[in-house]
């Protein structure tokens, strides 16, 4: 099959002799390989590359022994570093002009490095290992060293021993801190001195843990269950990428609303010489957010953004889960009545419905920027600027 271009998800798409559409994992566009097939539909029909016939000129030797174990953990090692940033480019230009109808360039944004990157890792254990879960399986493979795990993570990767189960692994990488969340048995842990262990039913129980990161010039208190991104020099970037989406759209004295506010890493880190409200449903986030952003003018609100009051706003930051706005948090950013909205994306389809969503409701898409958070994986992280017509 030839591979004319990649789509969300990673994966090369071809179309076989009858027309159909075909995504095929581990190719890449330019290419002309043989597939395995695993899945047929009428439609459509999705595979992994068997062999390369013709390599593309992007694609390189997978710099991780386990990817060729089947490890699932990166799934673009066989894209040059240099050519991941663009196409992921192409790939959120694509969602946006495909749902949208939208034509509009993608910034590539800052180039961060590829490897030692990850404070936080989500894998599973068996026998007592780390490990991810192999391609297009249940099947967990035992990991160690991992090329993209912060040293901090990747000590605990590959020395620590845990009872069989999913298992979190997070460090503070300016501050040092260690967190280990465990199924159950969090006494069977074997990690070294100083790592916190946690196990889910305990927090269940109501038990509190968290470590600590330092981003933008402040500390933040991050919990066991509270979402942060999982690379400081990542969270800095989209800090600034915000920033920059936003500048002079914020009045002295004025408001600025963020949605979805986490812990509070853009209330904490913008510069807003007014007052904040952050909305946002995690109790464990509210609860950092209230210890992050004691020194600022900020009403944090504990609530669903779809069920939240809105209120009127000079400017709006978004950053919502993967699923993205969606119709009812596009009607919350219309009812406050916000000349300019900062969007965070982190799925191309779901930027692609929200600009189209937004493009109705009367916000024209002005900026994109890419920020690469995940090299080494098809994983998309997005800014977009949309302001009030």
């Amino acid at each position: 099959m030839e591979i004319t271009t990649v789509v969300a998800g990673g994966e090369g798409l071809a179309r076989d002799p009858g027309g159909r559409v075909t995504f095929v994992a581990g190719a890449l566009p330019g290419e002309t390989v043989s597939v395995d097939l695993h899945q047929q539909k009428k439609d459509f029909a999705r595979g992994t590359v068997h062999e390369v016939l013709h390599a593309s000129p992007d694609r390189v030797a997978a710099p991780c022994s386990f990817v060729a174990a089947g490890c699932g953990g990166c799934d673009w090692q066989h894209v040059a570093p240099a050519t991941q940033r663009r196409l992921k480019a192409t790939i959120v230009s694509d969602a946006l002009r495909r749902q949208a109808k939208v034509d509009i360039t993608v910034g590539e944004g800052p180039d961060l490095p590829a490897t030692g990157y990850r404070t936080t890792l989500r894998g599973v254990s068996v026998d007592g290992r780390f490990g991810f879960r192999r391609r297009q399986s249940h099947d967990v493979l035992a990991v160690g060293p991992c090329l993209v795990a912060h040293p901090l993570v990747d000590e605990l990767v590959t020395d620590g021993r845990f009872p069989d189960g999913e298992v979190v692994l997070r460090a503070g990488a300016r501050t040092g801190e260690r967190l280990v969340v465990v199924a159950r048995h969090a006494a069977r842990t074997q990690v070294p001195d100083g790592v916190r262990v946690v196990s889910s039913g305990e927090l269940e129980a109501g038990k509190r843990a968290w470590l600590h990161e330092e981003v933008a010039g402040r500390r933040w208190r991050i919990s066991a269950r509270s979402f942060f991104q999982a690379r400081p020099d990542g969270a800095e970037a989209l800090v600034t990428a915000v920033a920059e989406a936003i500048q002079g759209a914020l009045p002295t004295g004025g408001h600025l609303v963020d949605l979805y506010g986490g812990v509070g890493l853009f209330a904490g880190a913008l510069p807003v010489d007014g007052s904040i409200s952050l909305v946002e449903h995690s109790a464990s986030a509210v609860a950092d957010a209230r210890v992050n952003l004691a020194d600022r003018d900020v009403r944090i609100v504990r609530a669903d953004v779809d069920h939240w009051g809105a209120a009127h706003a000079d400017v709006v930051v978004a950053d919502p889960p993967r699923t993205g706005l969606g119709a009812r948090g596009v009607s919350k950013v219309v009812a406050t009545h916000a000349p300019r909205l900062a969007l965070v994306s982190c799925d191309p389809a779901a930027l692609g419905r929200d600009a189209r969503l937004l493009a109705e409701a009367g916000y024209e898409l002005q900026t994109v920027l890419l920020v690469d958070l995940f090299p080494h994986t098809s994983h998309v992280e997005v800014v977009s600027r949309f302001d009030r017509r």
